[in-house]
């Protein structure tokens, strides 16, 4: 864990020392320098985490400048100046009324066919992506990056990758593995649960392993993307958001911190059940229960919590009333915990995740149950932790029940990896 001291050298208050370089930054500077050819078509695949140092939305900024020949935006999931919450769509093929861009919903598509048309709809010779990530599998942005190089393939159109951070650091990797039965935009490949990688890392990995097996380009004369990944300067493994030198950008409106981002792995699976997440409070996922948690049951579950002394965390009971578009238990007082990170280092998300499974399920036999709809299932990649769940199994068994797959997953992984 790296701690960086400095004195601001911008202008703007709160700002602190530039410790890294994002891939748009390098990027720019190739513009500038006359390095990047000005005659191409560029659509820009992008949300509100896609800003210049001094927090200018990038299209706006190259529309600004007039740099480059920019077609068009495609937003992914939220849209690409924020404006729909999870699971809703911003709507159809638009013009920006700030920048003057036509704008593509791009959260509305599933298939690479339909990025695939929508880059000839545009006469798009190069697909841009910058989005933050959040380093856990079942965030879709990794997904929209995914079948948009599927896409790219098709089309056969470049595909350019501005890589950011991984927020919550590239060194720990951990969670079982999706099975293809359990393929969603939640999870389309492979890959673990915390995956500890850049999304420029992860394109390099999509493009080697599992593109080239993609059915959707059997036909395709292209089984890879023509790829290009715009590194970081200054970036390593060890680092957190904090450490970087960036402003953290909400990447989704219920991710609102980086400790959000890194309780996130393992405490998303709550959301495959039918316990709240804590969507509608200001801090998702970080505070979970239900409105049948409450005074000898809550304090007999956060004595569970804190029995299994798990490493770097701590419990405390929380009552809380989800408002808005939380799904689940709207405007209904609930009682639940909030996970208090005491050491990021040693602080480990999925097995958390799982420990809070376990208390729920040991607490509270009959209240705890799974959503209907299979989301369970594709959030932890497999059927398997539920079937472990249900038979009674403790946190340390599920844990290490995934640790071969885990292992394997870590050497495709390794050959993927840009910093150190």
């Amino acid at each position: 864990m790296k701690f960086t001291f400095g004195i601001a050298t911008s202008t703007l208050i709160g700002f602190t020392s530039a410790v890294i370089k994002t891939g748009f930054e390098v990027w720019d500077e190739s513009i500038q320098a006359g390095l990047v050819d000005q005659s191409l078509n560029y659509s820009m695949i992008v949300n509100p985490t896609a800003v210049t140092r001094d927090l200018e939305l990038e299209v706006d900024y190259l529309v600004r400048t007039k740099k480059l020949n920019l077609v068009s935006v495609i937003g992914p999931e939220h849209g690409f100046r924020g404006a729909a919450q999870a699971g809703d769509n911003v709507g159809g093929d638009i013009f920006d009324p700030v920048n003057g861009l036509r704008v593509i919903d791009g959260y509305a598509f599933r298939t690479g066919a339909q990025w695939a048309q929508a880059y000839t709809n545009t006469s798009t010779n190069v697909a841009v992506f910058d989005i933050q990530d959040a380093g856990a599998r079942f965030y879709t942005y990794i997904w929209t990056m995914y079948d948009s190089m599927v896409g790219a393939a098709l089309a056969g159109t470049k595909y350019i990758v501005l890589d950011r951070p991984n927020p919550i650091g590239g060194l720990v990797v951990d969670g079982g593995i999706m099975t293809p039965d359990n393929a969603s935009f939640v999870g389309r490949q492979a890959i673990t649960q915390q995956h500890g990688m850049t999304v420029g890392e992860l394109a390099l990995l999509f493009n080697n392993e599992y593109l080239p097996n993609d059915l959707q380009l059997k036909n395709s004369t292209n089984k890879k993307v023509d790829l290009q990944i715009i590194k970081m300067k200054g970036w390593t493994r060890d680092m957190y958001y904090e450490d970087t030198g960036l402003q953290w950008i909400l990447p989704s409106p219920n991710m609102p911190t980086v400790n959000t981002a890194m309780v996130y792995p393992g405490m998303c699976l709550i959301e495959g059940t039918t316990i709240s997440e804590g969507r509608g409070t200001t801090k998702p996922f970080e505070v979970i229960g239900a409105n049948f948690i409450a005074d000898v049951g809550l304090q007999n579950f956060i004595n569970t919590l804190n029995g299994y002394n798990l490493p770097g965390v701590r419990f405390r009971s929380q009552y809380f009333t989800p408002i808005g578009n939380s799904n689940k238990m709207n405007n209904t007082l609930c009682g639940g915990t909030q996970v208090h990170i005491t050491d990021r280092d040693a602080f480990r998300a999925v097995p958390t995740g799982i420990a809070v499974l376990t208390a729920l399920r040991d607490s509270f036999p009959a209240n705890m149950t799974f959503r209907a709809d299979n989301w369970f299932d594709n959030l932890s990649g497999s059927p398997r932790l539920r079937n472990l769940l249900v038979a009674g199994a403790d946190y340390k068994t599920i844990v290490d029940g995934y640790q071969n797959e885990l292992s394997q997953f870590k050497l495709i992984r390794k050959k993927y990896l840009m910093y150190k």
